[in-house]
């Protein structure tokens, strides 16, 4: 398994937004599709994220103070979603083995912390969450890429109802995607480049006080 990285609260110097690139379909919610991506998704994305497998950043050695953008949470919760009443059958494949750490929301009341499966390589991405049926309440799944650029995730083969933190390399929550509903296909992302997304159950972060702008750290 392969050793845990670590980013602190300075993860890797503020990238330059001018030079985003297209938008990268990850597919399923859990990460992985492996099917055919959304309508509009970049040529080739195809539910594998575009460009070549990504390490974990490199520590920033000058943190920034605030993020350079965050899309705000809409003041109104949406309606609980809930799981899928009949998940697709796992394939006889057996899922990657995935490394694990942990996020810590410092700035989020009573400081709440969540064990991450780490899923930083094509594969792991493509995989993510797809046909799984429960995940406990303190666990989530972090997708983690070398650069930052919008990042689009859909629901293909996902039987947990989700949300997805959208955070960017300097440990900030861009955006926040609630209540993504189960088997979907539709595209879900924020208009901020990000080099990480996690997921967690659905109403995970409304109920813990989670907000973009507010920073995390990895271990």
């Amino acid at each position: 398994m392969r050793a845990v990285f670590l980013l602190t609260l300075g993860l890797a110097a503020a990238c330059q937004r001018s030079e985003q690139a297209t938008p990268e379909v990850s597919s399923a919610r859990g990460g992985g599709s492996g099917g055919q991506p959304p309508a509009g998704a970049a040529a080739g994305s195809g539910g594998t994220p575009v460009g070549p497998s990504a390490t974990a950043p490199a520590i920033a050695t000058t943190p920034v103070s605030s993020p350079s953008c965050v899309v705000p949470l809409p003041d109104e919760a949406l309606p609980q979603a809930t799981p899928a009443a009949n998940c697709p059958a796992e394939p006889a494949t057996s899922p990657p083995e995935l490394g694990r750490g942990y996020i810590t929301f410092v700035e989020a009341p009573g400081t709440p912390r969540v064990g991450v499966e780490i899923a930083d390589s094509n594969s792991e991405r493509e995989r993510g969450l797809m046909y799984r049926t429960s995940m406990p309440e303190d666990q989530g799944m972090l997708f983690s890429w070398a650069d930052e650029r919008v990042r689009t995730f859909w629901m293909h083969n996902t039987c947990l109802p989700l949300d997805m933190l959208f955070i960017d390399k300097q440990g900030f929550i861009a955006g926040i995607v609630e209540q993504v509903p189960v088997l979907n296909d539709a595209p879900r992302s924020v208009a901020c480049p990000v080099a990480h997304v996690l997921e967690l159950n659905a109403g995970y972060a409304r109920s813990h006080g989670l907000k973009p702008g507010t920073r995390v750290t990895f271990e």
